[in-house]
């Protein structure tokens, strides 16, 4: 082979070898934006967004400052994402439905990773602190380490997990309307409400769904035995007919219109019929239904709030 021919296949693998290095790189960023949760983090962004806009003077819309609430927000919510990975990625690889992640996997070395939602998580904090006030700092970092600390290792102790775990999973709207206002009112916890009577009803549908799955892996979303039907049902059933009464709270204290009024009615009434239906018929089929329809009702109602806002 002359040297000619040698160049000439060399500056052919080039391009190979360059499109291979890309590719290994697209999945490890693919990889580690998969820690963040990110389906979990659009809600959040969401609920987040809606109680700053909420809180904000009509007449005193604050682009940049909604910009850094929104960004302070993501970071620590990543952060909690990667951190919740990482101490549970033993457990995740023994569920189906988890199995793939990243860590259990073994696509991502555990250190980096708890580095890496160190960091996210610090950051946030810090961003949030110095660049949109204390108040929604405060109120992130403390999310956090109530999710990582109290709702994390109780999943393997008491089917009374998700009260803890829903106690965190509301600050968002509340983060959102500190970082606008800089406090919290009587308003911003109506929205807190929400959330937290919002979560059981959800996540009882994915627990019902992947039962089988948690209990290989340990976790105690639901009880053992036969009483699993019945705490799935009385959660599903209970928290999503409190929802009616409170998400119409605005427009009861006449803080909204009729139009509010129909809409939520509309709204939380539809959602307590696919509780009700999972409560009554406890299927995969029906739990995947109410699943999707708390993922359109959250954002849904969050809107009707922002339309109404006077």
């Amino acid at each position: 082979m002359t040297r000619g021919t040698r160049l000439a296949e060399a500056n052919m693998m080039a391009p190979r070898l360059a499109a291979g290095g890309f590719s290994r790189w697209t999945v490890v960023l693919a990889d580690y934006w998969t820690l963040t949760k990110p389906e979990v983090n659009f809600l959040i962004l969401i609920t987040t967004f809606a109680g700053f806009y909420l809180a904000s003077p009509a007449s005193h819309w604050r682009i940049l400052l909604l910009f850094n609430t929104i960004v302070g927000t993501m970071l620590v919510a990543s952060g909690t994402g990667t951190l919740n990975q990482y101490f549970e990625r033993c457990f995740d690889s023994q569920m189906r439905r988890t199995a793939r992640r990243p860590l259990p996997a073994g696509r991502i070395n555990p250190s980096r990773a708890l580095w890496f939602g160190v960091v996210l998580s610090v950051a946030g904090g810090l961003y949030l602190a110095v660049l949109v006030n204390f108040l929604a700092s405060l109120l992130a970092l403390l999310t956090l380490s109530t999710y990582l600390l109290l709702y994390t290792p109780l999943k393997r102790k008491t089917p009374l997990c998700t009260l803890v775990g829903a106690l965190p999973g509301a600050a968002p709207p509340l983060i959102g309307w500190a970082g606008a206002s800089g406090s919290l009112s009587a308003e911003a916890w109506v929205l807190y409400a929400i959330l937290f009577l919002w979560q059981f009803p959800h996540f009882m549908a994915i627990a019902w769904m992947y039962r089988e799955d948690y209990a290989r892996a340990g976790y105690r979303t639901l009880p053992l035995g036969e009483r699993q039907g019945r705490f799935m049902a009385w959660q599903t059933i209970v928290f999503s007919l409190a929802l009616i009464p409170v998400s119409l709270g605005p427009a009861l204290l006449h803080r909204a219109g009729l139009v509010y009024f129909v809409g939520v009615f509309v709204l939380s009434s539809g959602f307590f019929y696919y509780a009700a239906r999972l409560a009554f018929c406890r299927t995969n089929t029906t739990a995947r239904r109410l699943l999707f329809a708390s993922i359109v009702y959250l954002p849904l109602i969050f809107a009707l709030m922002m339309c109404a806002k006077t």
